[in-house]
């Protein structure tokens, strides 16, 4: 019987120095592996020049080298680019290019589906699919990179697409370890944010990791009764547990932790709502980013009128909390927030 090829994107760098280290051979091989894979993005080992030719014919034997191609690109009025891929099992995940003043960031997905079940969210109308694995994670990146013009480069990760990326633990930190490494994508820990509902276990293991990412936490309720309503995952993981994990996270110097919240009209927007979220923040280092509801038909809610917006914004502000109100960007094409389906689009390939 023989042995499956190994995914060399699947490994961690210390993964795949066991492993070069296994085929005889020097483990700072490895670095070079990880140079080629990640910040040159070669896509077969004849391009990996500073190996020998038959170190190289060694590793296409045990192992290979994944790629994802996306199925459709679809772009919005605002410059929002949305990439379906089709994986191999035929399940659809989505990424999604944001470009801004001083920033392009791409959001990418950890899961096929979402098992969290939030009622203003159509990712999580899908259900669970399966989680996706770490190298599924990072072609996202690596296929989206291969589509900007020269000079042009992303500049920040979130993990807010499809999918819990806490309930896909292992493959989503071995993704982070990656995208932080100097040897492989390179990204500043500050520029990779980690987006949660806050799964308690996983948060408490969060804490002895030593990777370093920003943490995001999806909060968008003042009290355990609406939360709940809206976020079903709130019953097994209860907000005020969540806050109090965040009170001890150990954060480095002059980081704080986001919390966003989803404003939806007669939900969550009143004037007690952000007094009770002041409130419910006291002595956590942190900041709120305001997110209008993105409205669909599947979506049995609405957005606020701005001015409750404004008001809610400026309770939090003179409050002593940061808060921003994020625009939302792509979704005349369905790609903002809380939007993803993986649906096919009818648009060029």
């Amino acid at each position: 019987m023989s042995i499956p090829k190994i995914d060399l994107k699947n490994l961690s760098p210390l993964e795949l120095e066991y492993f070069i280290s296994s085929l005889g051979k020097e483990r700072y091989r490895s670095l070079q592996i990880l140079r080629w894979l990640y910040l040159k993005g070669a896509e077969t080992f004849e391009e990996m020049t500073n190996l020998s030719k038959s170190f190289r014919q060694a590793l296409e034997q045990v192992s290979f080298i994944s790629i994802l191609h996306p199925t459709y690109v679809e772009e919005s009025r605002d410059g929002t680019k949305k990439f379906l891929f089709q994986l191999e099992d035929g399940h659809r995940i989505e990424s999604v290019l944001i470009p801004e003043k001083r920033r392009l960031t791409l959001c990418v997905s950890t899961q096929a589906g979402c098992a969290m079940g939030c009622r203003f969210c159509l990712t999580g109308q899908m259900g669970f699919k399966r989680n996706l694995s770490t190298a599924e994670i990072i072609n996202q990146i690596l296929s989206v990179r291969k589509t900007l013009p020269p000079q042009t480069s992303i500049t920040n990760i979130v993990l807010m697409g499809m999918g819990e990326p806490l309930n896909n633990y292992e493959n989503t930190l071995r993704a982070v370890i990656l995208m932080t490494h100097p040897e492989a994508f390179k990204f500043s820990s500050r520029r990779v944010t980690l987006s949660t509902v806050g799964l308690l276990p996983q948060l408490e293991q969060l804490m002895k990791e030593t990777v370093r990412f920003r943490l995001a936490i999806s909060l968008n309720a003042s009290n355990e009764e609406t939360r709940s309503r809206l976020m079903p995952s709130n019953r097994h993981h209860p907000m005020k547990k969540v806050l109090e994990l965040c009170r001890t996270f150990p954060l480095p110097p002059r980081v704080r932790i986001t919390f966003e919240y989803v404003m939806i009209e007669g939900e969550n927007d009143s004037p007690e709502d952000a007094k009770n979220l002041l409130k419910l923040l006291k002595g956590i280092p942190s900041k709120v980013n305001l997110i209008p509801l993105n409205e669909a038909p599947n979506i049995p809610f609405r957005k606020p009128p701005e001015e409750k917006i404004l008001t809610f914004q400026e309770i939090l502000m003179k409050g002593g909390v940061t808060a921003i109100v994020r625009a939302s960007k792509g979704a005349d094409i369905s790609a903002a927030c809380g939007q993803l389906q993986g649906k096919p689009m009818i648009t060029h390939p």
